[in-house]
């Protein structure tokens, strides 16, 4: 029998597509927001595209304060912007 992968929606784009083509993006329990590289770092997790346009939506839309129930500041995104370029190469 295959192992179901787990699905989950882009926090940017509203795309559903398997846990592992997303890239995971983490509230921390003392409240860093940060690129999850393993997938299973504790903490509240939302997950976005491999792609920059889904994060420049989730910028857009606010996605990751609406996930994490918390205010979310533009620095924040332009970090996890730069995170997301150098890990994508």
């Amino acid at each position: 029998m295959a192992k179901k992968i787990p699905q989950r929606s882009c926090a940017g784009c509203g795309a559903v597509k398997d846990k592992t083509e997303l890239m995971r993006v983490i509230r921390t329990p003392d409240g860093q927001i940060r690129l999850d590289q393993t997938g299973r770092a504790a903490g509240r997790g939302a997950y976005v595209c491999r792609d920059i346009a889904c994060m420049t939506k989730l910028r857009k839309k606010n996605g990751l304060a609406r996930s994490f129930g918390m205010a979310v500041s533009e620095e924040i995104y332009d970090a996890l912007e730069k995170e997301f370029e150098v890990d994508a190469k």
